[in-house]
């Protein structure tokens, strides 16, 4: 038998257990350039000439009152002193002319935290849902 051949096998080469990473990067390099190059294209802005309308008009920025309370809870709105039935009416006929209009807040840090409620209960009673609260930047 040995004339044929030898009966023993010799092993093959055996499979690369390791993964070639180079494709991989040459790849991602290309997306890469591609993002590169066409991201200032996409960010560029395109030039309209619009037609012109008599009914389009820009919105008006949004109204707003503004209400101060101070140390002793005193309310104002433009600078006036107001009772808590004066500001309750002032405020339902801001309501009244525009129903969007936002209530800014500006309230002394002593003051108690019942008198800022009474307010924003009489805005909301006057039909303002917005209000907002104006704050000094930084803390303490």
């Amino acid at each position: 038998m040995s004339a044929f051949g030898r009966l023993e096998r010799t092993p093959g080469p055996q499979p690369m257990s390791d993964i070639n990473m180079t494709p991989l990067v040459d790849v991602m390099l290309v997306l890469v350039v591609i993002l590169i190059i066409t991201a200032p294209l996409l960010a560029s802005s395109v030039r309209l000439d619009l037609p012109r309308s008599g009914a389009a008009r820009p919105s008006d920025a949004p109204a707003f009152v503004a209400v101060v309370l101070d140390k002793s809870g005193q309310a104002f709105v433009d600078d006036k002193p107001l009772t808590q039935e004066q500001l309750a009416q002032r405020l339902a006929q801001a309501a009244k002319a525009r129903p969007d209009t936002e209530i800014q807040l500006r309230a002394d840090a002593g003051v108690p935290y019942g008198r800022v409620v009474e307010v924003m209960g009489a805005a909301q009673k006057a039909g303002l849902h917005r209000i907002g609260f104006v704050a000094e930047p930084g803390g303490r």
